[in-house]
């Protein structure tokens, strides 16, 4: 299939598996890359070293265009973007919007600049940045997430720019696909139905949790970080909806030492971080410090497993998902589903 999108980056399907943190490594990134869509691999938990050699590890797995997502706040993002180019990366993926310098400098050296957006105004801001495309997720995807729905939000954004745009939130099908370009985007992008794969590092027993989901089973909280977070409602999530700020307190300086430990970084440095991610937001302190620390609630769950210490963040898509193909087959099915259904509506044209 043939769309902005599949010109822009060079891949077969407009496909885009997105960068989750813990998840999007090399393995699940080089078998996305390898099926025809595009992978991108999750920076904002490695570090520089890291980073490189992720890179290059999927380079050894798979023979085309891959992304590496980016914290555009990261102290460190230049060194990043370095790295990226130095390691001939093909797209550059944010979760928050980039600076115009950085954009520049990405594109100065060839790589296509794809960031994440949840509102028309800032992609709209990003477009006249000199971004080459958008991803826009709507308020049904995992993690992170705004109040307006893809079907609102996607034709919004389509409407306001001149770039490609890719839709995600509530996609995990070929039906997904053709209705995203129905609204004008140029292909889908889809975390938790990659997560959901054979090709997916995640612990088993996390992904049979994801499975046994109902769509009432996905919440959204603001009780991690202060910041409407769409994960699985678990035991966790409703022991810190319920926690009073002394305990929560206690709770998030218990976790912020863990990843302290981990991360290297002084408490001072938690906080500066922490805080940056408030984003105009009166977090308490407890709040401020799970906002720091929030990569290692994933950690618990996405690597070690344990799901009554960590969170484990979801679209809703996760309520209707029941399998666990690998990647190719995922991609293949998306593709066959797509091709059936613009066949379905091509014969009602043709009805008279």
């Amino acid at each position: 299939m043939d769309t902005a999108l599949t010109r822009l980056v060079g891949v077969r399907h407009p496909v885009v598996q997105t960068g989750m943190g813990w998840v999007a490594g090399p393995r699940l990134v080089s078998a996305t890359a390898n099926a025809g869509a595009l992978g991108i691999l999750a920076s904002a938990t490695m570090t520089l070293d890291q980073l490189r050699d992720a890179t290059r590890e999927v380079r050894s797995r798979a023979d085309a265009p891959f992304g590496v997502n980016l914290r555009a706040d990261a102290g460190d993002a230049h060194d990043r973007v370095r790295i990226i180019i130095e390691e001939g990366v093909r797209v550059a993926s944010f979760a928050l919007a980039p600076s115009r310098e950085l954009i520049a400098e990405l594109k100065d050296a060839g790589v296509v600049v794809i960031p994440s957006i949840g509102a028309r105004r800032h992609a709209e801001k990003v477009a006249a940045w000199g971004a080459d495309a958008v991803i826009v997720q709507g308020g049904e995807g995992g993690g992170h997430t705004g109040e307006v729905a893809t079907t609102v939000l996607l034709p919004q954004v389509v409407d306001a720019v001149d770039i490609p745009v890719v839709a995600a939130g509530g996609f995990h099908d070929g039906r997904g696909l053709v209705a995203a370009l129905a609204f004008g985007a140029a292909g889908i992008a889809m975390g938790t139905r990659f997560l959901l794969t054979s090709d997916s590092t995640v612990p088993d027993a996390v992904k049979a949790r994801y499975l046994a989901a109902t769509v009432r089973d996905v919440t959204v909280t603001t009780a991690v970080d202060g910041l409407p977070h769409r994960m699985l409602r678990t035991e966790f999530v409703d022991s810190l909806e319920r926690a009073g700020r002394t305990r929560a307190l206690a709770r998030a300086l218990r976790r912020a030492a863990g990843f302290r430990r981990l991360s290297g970084l002084t408490w001072r440095g938690m906080v500066r971080d922490g805080l940056a991610l408030r984003h105009g937001k009166d977090l308490t302190w407890s709040q401020v410090l799970l906002a720091a620390n929030t990569p290692m609630l994933l950690k618990a769950s996405m690597v070690e497993g344990r799901t009554d210490l960590g969170v484990m963040a979801s679209g809703q898509v996760a309520g209707v998902i029941d399998d666990l193909p690998s990647c190719a087959k995922l991609v293949d099915r998306v593709m066959a589903e797509a091709e059936e259904t613009l066949k379905s509506l091509e014969a009602l044209g043709t009805v008279r």
